[in-house]
């Protein structure tokens, strides 16, 4: 049976998933993508993979409300975010917003929720 690959998950997936992990499916990208084309002012910013996760990114709005989601390797949000037409930051080389931060801080008894 041949999998359909509408992200490129597979495709871009490169070595094995780290044993700890889940792997990036889908309904991962697709909250993404919703998450971006419902709040304004949009911005993604890869995470790398560690030992315990998958490569993640960061969906960051205008005013700091954020979600993280597996994505599997960086060329998965790089694509959503062309297609989107959204820029994408490396998250080591940028860090995180200073909104995130204070939405983050404004927002402390909700964290659980993302």
């Amino acid at each position: 049976m041949k999998f359909w690959d509408r992200f490129g998950l597979r495709r871009h997936r490169g070595g094995a998933i780290q044993r700890f992990d889940r792997e990036a499916t889908d309904s991962d990208v697709k909250a993404l993508i919703a998450f971006a084309k419902e709040r304004r002012g949009v911005e993604f910013y890869v995470e790398p993979e560690t030992f315990a996760t998958d490569t993640t990114a960061v969906a960051v709005a205008h005013d700091g409300e954020w979600i993280r989601r597996r994505v599997g390797a960086p060329a998965v949000i790089a694509k959503v975010a062309r297609d989107l037409k959204l820029p994408v930051y490396d998250v080591q080389i940028v860090g995180y917003p200073q909104r995130m931060r204070e939405w983050n801080e404004r927002n402390k008894h909700q964290r659980g929720s993302l």
